[in-house]
């Protein structure tokens, strides 16, 4: 009979424990422009990993977003509602410099499909050869959410349709007064 490694179950299952390990601190970044229910769900899914996470909104003077900075992080915070183990903030530079100054020594990331996997792959190893010390972890949002994008949902509102479901409802209330848009358009009739 072979030793097992400690903590480990016969199954090869690591063995239960208080889910996360303790102190730990993971960024989330992002431009979250908005933010939607398939990024909530991987902050969830964070939160059964690590003791904080850490929203941090990527400051890109060469995007043109809907929503300001400050206004981005409001959303945010509000969907939150002060949750002691999220925290909401803003960074410009690079990253792996970021999460070492906030202490974090992971990079949550999400992958909605196989096409995020070629751009994230790439980022995870210039990060690592940036900074070995941080590590990425790549996960994934639950089905439902899989296609779902900030710019999705930015044009759906746009042409009049539904998002309900698929963002916060105080994002679709501030997507809707963005786009004056309280109104859906009108539909077309059905042959």
């Amino acid at each position: 009979m072979t030793a097992r490694p400690k903590g480990v179950k016969r199954q090869g299952r690591p063995a239960a424990r208080a889910g996360r390990r303790r102190g730990s601190v993971a960024v989330y970044p992002g431009s979250f422009d908005p933010i939607t229910n398939g990024h909530l769900d991987i902050i969830e899914r964070g939160l059964s990993v690590f003791d904080e996470v850490i929203i941090a909104i990527l400051l890109n003077v060469e995007k043109r977003p809907l929503f300001t900075v400050e206004e981005r992080a409001a959303l945010i915070r509000e969907t939150y509602g002060g949750h002691p183990r999220v925290r909401v903030d803003t960074f410009s530079g690079l990253l792996v410099d970021y999460a070492e100054k906030v202490g974090a020594s992971v990079i949550v990331r999400g992958l909605r499909a196989i096409s995020d996997f070629e751009y994230e792959f790439q980022m995870a190893l210039m990060n690592r050869r940036l900074n070995p010390r941080i590590e990425t972890v790549f996960m994934m949002p639950a089905e439902g959410f899989s296609y779902v994008s900030s710019k999705l949902v930015k044009e759906v509102v746009h042409l009049g349709g539904p998002v309900t479901g698929l963002v916060p409802p105080v994002v679709e209330r501030r997507l809707r007064e963005k786009n004056g848009a309280a109104r859906p358009a009108p539909r077309r009739a059905r042959r």
